[in-house]
């Protein structure tokens, strides 16, 4: 028994430590910085309030089961700490075991000290991130127009912002302007959405700080930048979330239909803020399955990069 179990913790670190980690900028190209030297804090196991530099972690399917698509994961964490594990590392899992390719971004954060303008820093490093795994996608078998995000919480906040803030925000030069910051298509799990009337009250004092203008607040409420250029989007949401207000997700559909924008909308009865690999009935659950079959229609058309 001793040795059975001996064995599977092997096999279980080898795992961890055979996931591939990708420093997004290159040396010395991080903008936004006033170069302080900070340390990476956790308050707990899985749960990071201070980022030191910008990271993918990548999870890969075998190559017998990989498929084209990828996803960029984006934990939450209203604005002010990382939920990496449950809201990245678990979700990065699950992608695979659909032969999808998962990257888990652990991006910095705008409460840090570091920034010269806290509220793009996070857009930065997803837009980055974004070049990156397209810029790179043949080495690992993918294609750079298949290439989505999937945000919880406020981290669905920031799909949603690289989904609809075409500025280019991440002062990369040479061929690195020519590839799209767009993702070809986005998850959105309880994601925050408006930051007036229905906001996250945390996630909005740590992405644009204290006394935040109404001009500011209309600008980062995203239901305010959908277009006809938004991808195509599933949103997932429980009527029962006491955190996020589903009106959250209600607004960014409406904005969605009303612009003509492909996607679907969920809203279970039940699930609080908590809908993710673990949740806390078969209701719930059922995200997985309808997200995975959403999938399969936007893989099966063609997607052309904006």
């Amino acid at each position: 028994m001793k040795k059975t179990v001996f064995i599977l913790l092997i096999l279980f670190f080898n795992q961890i430590s055979a996931q591939e980690k990708i420093n997004v900028w290159p040396k010395g190209e991080m903008p936004n910085s006033k170069g302080l030297k900070l340390k990476t804090e956790e308050k707990k196991e899985g749960i990071m309030t201070q980022v030191t530099e910008t990271e993918l972690f990548a999870f890969l399917p075998p190559k017998a089961d990989r498929k084209k698509m990828a996803v960029i994961i984006i934990p939450g964490g209203g604005y002010y700490k990382l939920t990496y594990d449950e809201g990245g590392f678990q979700i990065a899992k699950w992608f695979n075991t659909l032969g999808i390719s998962a990257f888990v971004l652990k991006y910095r954060l705008p409460t840090s000290p570091d920034l010269i303008q806290r509220e793009i820093a996070p857009l930065q490093d997803i837009q980055a991130s974004i070049k990156y795994i397209r810029k790179n996608a043949s080495q690992w078998g993918l294609s750079p127009d298949q290439v989505g995000v999937i945000g919880t919480s406020a981290g669905g906040h920031l799909a949603a912002t690289v989904s609809n803030i075409t500025t280019d925000y991440t002062q990369l030069k040479g061929d690195w302007e020519t590839i799209s910051t767009i993702p070809d298509f986005a998850i959105l799990l309880s994601p925050v959405i408006d930051l007036g009337e229905f906001a996250h009250v945390d996630s909005r004092k740590s992405l644009l700080g204290e006394n935040a203008s109404q001009e500011k607040i209309t600008e980062y409420s995203m239901q305010n930048r959908v277009t006809e250029k938004t991808p195509p989007t599933i949103l997932f949401h429980a009527q029962n979330d006491k955190t996020v207000p589903v009106m959250n997700s209600i607004l960014y559909y409406k904005a969605m239909t009303k612009n003509k924008v492909k996607g679907a909308l969920f809203i279970f009865p039940e699930g609080e803020h908590k809908i993710g690999i673990t949740n806390k009935s078969e209701l719930t659950d059922n995200w997985k399955k309808l997200c995975s079959d959403w999938l399969k229609t936007v893989a099966s058309k063609t997607t052309v990069t904006p």
